[in-house]
């Protein structure tokens, strides 16, 4: 039985990413020493996954801002003012994008759907021009296989991308984005390309709008990108990944109908909707990568009950085309909770941040294919009755620092993630 991760956090599990940028946006250190911090970090985070057991380990996650703006980066969708002329995009036209610089201001920043994470928003017009100009994904699936890790390397999918996106300034408002699928496409046929003639067996491509309402002119777009894709994705498994919320029945028709497509992941911890409709109807032949384990939250995985939920997909699936996964990626939760020294054994039982449900997510494969770990299982059903009969856990305090815990945007949350773990240490202890 197969293990994935959508994605995993960037920070670092002390925050090493975040110095790092902080040193070289105040020009205290280099482009170079920025890349190590960066190619470091990567490196431990596929180790760690590798380490684990994990099969599908992801690739193109890590950013040193957003996923959106690293697509806008691949596309090479500079706004005019930046001044960019052209060819491979520097950390400068990027940082410009994102953070803005003396002459001109950044792009608009919003809210990555409802989580605590921000992107950078896309300003496209009929008249903007494609071009590969960042090529971060092969270069970090290069980087993984000199390692020893074969990984599935994760692209923003075309129609997210769009959908996302916004109108430039003085276009006209009868303009939308999603008029320029066909100009984009061919910047990720060459990014495919290249990843195949690397090696790479699966990519992700992620493609969250389809948890939204959307209109029929847009889900038609997604069949449109899809069947146009469908040759250079020719030899390659594809999985296309959804998260934070129901994928509505119609966009779940239109998702499992893609002939190119060879898997769907879906949140079924805030999915019980589309739990139904996989039960109610899945595509023979077709992979689940089924997101059980939260990837917003703190707290650990109730196994049994992600156990039988599986085991219950199972008969639907097919043993051998369910693939455990996380709901989402799982950088909306904190890194590691062995750096949490000052909790005591009793509250770490709790808890799982992220580091700690790659395990889960191993556990409960394992346990599929009839390895499992009785004793982890057990500790694991001790920790959930402790938390739900303590009175610790009914403290008013407690509840609002655990929910300030559960995400955090590495660029203006960050703090806000460590005062939150100080608070929840402090009132945790008030309440013993």
């Amino acid at each position: 039985m197969a293990s994935h991760i959508v994605g995993y956090p960037r920070m670092g599990p002390k925050r090493e990413l975040k110095f790092a940028l902080e040193s070289f946006w105040d020009g205290k250190s280099s482009a170079e020493d920025l890349e190590k911090v960066a190619t470091d970090l990567r490196a431990s985070i596929w180790k760690q996954m590798a380490d684990a057991g994990i099969k599908y380990i992801p690739s193109n996650t890590f950013s040193y801002y957003d996923q959106v703006l690293d697509t806008t980066a691949m596309l090479g969708a500079v706004p005019d003012r930046y001044s960019w002329t052209g060819g491979e995009i520097n950390l400068s036209t990027y940082f410009s994008m994102a953070r803005g610089n003396a002459t001109v201001p950044a792009m608009e920043m919003t809210k990555w759907f409802d989580t605590n994470y921000h992107f950078i928003v896309p300003e496209l017009a009929p008249s903007t021009k494609f071009s590969y100009s960042s090529h971060k994904a092969i270069n970090e699936y290069k980087e993984a296989k000199a390692l020893g890790v074969d990984t599935v390397p994760v692209l923003v999918g075309p129609v997210s991308y769009l959908l996302l996106s916004k109108a430039a300034k003085g276009v006209e408002k009868s303009f939308s984005p999603l008029s320029l699928l066909s100009s984009i496409l061919p910047v990720y046929k060459e990014v495919i390309a290249e990843l195949k003639a690397a090696g790479a067996s699966w990519i992700q491509f992620d493609e969250p709008t389809l948890v939204k309402d959307l209109e029929s002119h847009q889900l038609s777009a997604f069949s449109a990108a899809y069947a146009e894709l469908e040759s250079a994705l020719s030899g390659l498994n594809v999985l296309v990944e959804t998260y934070f919320a129901d994928v509505p029945a119609d966009s779940y028709k239109t998702l499992t109908s893609l002939s190119s497509v060879t898997a769907y992941g879906f949140d079924l911890e805030r999915g019980t909707k589309t739990l139904e409709l996989v039960k109610s109807g899945f595509p023979a032949g077709k992979y689940l990568f089924a997101g059980v384990v939260d990837g917003r939250n703190i707290w650990a995985d109730d196994l049994a009950a992600s156990l039988a939920t599986l085991q219950s997909l199972e008969a639907v699936v097919g043993k051998d085309k369910l693939v455990v996964s996380t709901s989402c990626s799982l950088m909306h939760t904190a890194v590691d909770l062995v750096n949490e020294t000052k909790l005591d054994d009793e509250i770490k039982s709790w808890l799982a941040f992220a580091a700690q449900k790659v395990v889960e997510v191993n556990a409960l494969a394992k346990a599929l294919a009839g390895q499992k770990d009785e004793a982890y299982f057990a500790a694991n059903a001790a920790a959930l009755a402790s938390r739900r009969s303590s009175p610790r856990v009914t403290n008013e305090e407690v509840q609002k620092a655990a929910t300030a815990l559960k995400g955090s945007d590495h660029r203006r949350a960050t703090t806000n993630m460590v005062e939150a773990a100080k608070q929840i240490r402090a009132e945790l202890a008030k309440a013993q």
